[in-house]
């Protein structure tokens, strides 16, 4: 069961800790790939970017 997470007497929803460690997951792919020339391949970088970031935060939520 999901349940609200405290820090320092403020309580944050599970999505919000899922939302930055999937940012921080994000940023490490976004490095790789751009490090491998990947992103300067495809059509749309903003475009796969996001999806890239609401694929990583879904499998987060979905495996929690």
């Amino acid at each position: 069961m999901l349940s609200e997470i405290n820090i320092g007497g403020v309580y944050l929803a599970p999505i919000v800790i899922e939302g930055l460690l999937g940012l921080v997951i994000f940023a490490l792919c976004r490095f790789v790939l751009g490090r491998l020339g990947v992103l300067s391949r495809i059509w749309h970088p903003a475009l796969f970017e996001v999806c890239l970031f609401l694929s990583i935060v879904s499998l987060l939520v979905l495996l929690r």
